[in-house]
């Protein structure tokens, strides 16, 4: 029915109601009628308004949601109450995910193809397996996961802060190394060494040179990539920023763990009489030439090991058992102390000042260096919902 039916029907059932046959004074129909529209235009402009506010809201809270994220979950704009209604949060990168069980510790790990963060999340990894090294990114800007060798070779994945699936940014590698800061990546494929930052998910300002036979990237000093070339035996260093191809390498230079905030190098030299593993920190502007070293216990040169970000502290392996290695005063009085079981993964440093790895049992080890200096051993720390046949990472933070 259109309007001016309803309006014709409207008067003609007022007009049958009226009992005198004397012209009306008033018109019943017509001030209905405009009681009616009164009300539709102030509805009108009240639905107006309401749209003007809920547009200013819908602005305001796009530009929340789209700032840096962070550890708390994502604003909730609501634009409104109805009665009846119960709003319910947007979905956010923080909301936790069921899985097989509560796993909590000091850093993120990686338990098979689940993402456990500190902050109680947890998040499948979709098409990622087998890993081996994980480190964050920093401005929380997602996590860097790497697989252990396989017949492929190794994976690199790029895992987003908002809770995508994970990327693929290198497969097939030979060997792929993270920075501590997670800031760049180095990698050998095929007969090629290359290096990029990291930025946003992607790889950026590639660079690549010749390898010299049996050559991988261990670890960064800076910008310069620390190169292993097991065939002729030492590390050496490519300053991939000058160009060109890698230094030769300090033969008398075993393995290296990591770097002093002032850039030093912490490594094993082969040093003493007769030669033996010792720990030494290492210029990596002289060819790696040693600085200061310190022999104690026989140490193991598999690699394994890590500096606490403040420089004090090396967790290494010893022949049976972790080693605690105090870098403060390495030289003429060095000191270390066991430190529990020995490493069998990574090892991961909180801010706090504390070392985390898991153990050949597959457990997790926390080594926090007051207690070791007070006679305290570390022991293994069982989590639950592990299963024995998931492999347990822990995710490297990065430094402040």
């Amino acid at each position: 029915m259109t309007e001016d039916e309803l309006e014709r029907a409207l008067r003609q059932t007022l007009a049958g109601r009226v009992a005198t046959s004397r012209p009306l004074a008033a018109d019943p129909a017509g001030a209905a009628l405009r009681r009616a529209r009164r009300t539709a235009r102030r509805r009108t402009l009240t639905g107006l308004a309401l749209a003007g506010v809920a547009t200013v809201l819908v602005t305001t809270g796009m530009a929340q949601l789209g700032g840096p994220s962070g550890h708390g979950g994502t604003p909730t704009v609501v634009l409104g109450d109805p009665d009846g209604f119960s709003p319910s949060p947007l979905p956010t990168t923080a909301s936790p995910v069921p899985g097989p069980g509560p796993v909590r510790a000091e850093l993120d790990l990686i338990v098979g193809s689940w993402l456990d963060t500190s902050g109680g999340e947890r998040r499948e990894l979709t098409g990622v397996s087998g890993v081996e090294r994980a480190q964050r990114v920093p401005d929380y800007g997602g996590w860097l996961v790497t697989s252990a060798a396989t017949a492929a070779g190794r994976t690199l994945w790029w895992v987003p802060p908002n809770g995508s699936d994970p990327q693929v940014l290198l497969a097939g590698a030979d060997a792929v190394v993270v920075s501590t800061d997670g800031r760049q990546v180095a990698w050998r494929d095929g007969g090629y060494l290359a290096a990029a930052g990291v930025v946003g998910g992607q790889l950026v300002a590639s660079t690549r040179t010749t390898a010299p036979a049996g050559a991988t990237p261990v670890g960064f000093a800076g910008d310069a990539v620390l190169i292993r070339q097991p065939d002729h035996g030492g590390v050496g260093v490519w300053r991939r920023s000058a160009g060109g191809t890698p230094g030769g390498a300090n033969r008398d230079v075993l393995t290296v763990y990591g770097t002093l905030p002032d850039g030093r190098v912490v490594g094993l030299v082969s040093a003493g009489t007769p030669r033996r593993p010792c720990v030494a920190l290492l210029d990596p502007t002289r060819d790696l030439a040693p600085l200061r070293t310190g022999c104690g216990p026989a140490v193991a040169t598999d690699g394994l090991g890590g500096v606490s970000a403040d420089g004090r502290w090396l967790l290494l392996n010893a022949r049976t058992s972790a080693l605690l290695v105090d870098l403060a005063g390495l030289g003429a009085g060095a000191t270390s102390h066991p430190a529990g079981p020995a490493v069998a993964g990574a090892v991961a440093w909180t801010r706090s000042g504390a070392a985390l790895h898991v153990d050949a049992t597959g457990g997790l080890v926390r080594v926090r260096p007051d207690r070791v200096l007070a006679g305290e051993p570390p022991t293994t720390s069982a989590l639950d919902g592990v299963g024995p046949d998931e492999r347990l990472v822990v995710v490297a933070d990065t430094r402040s």
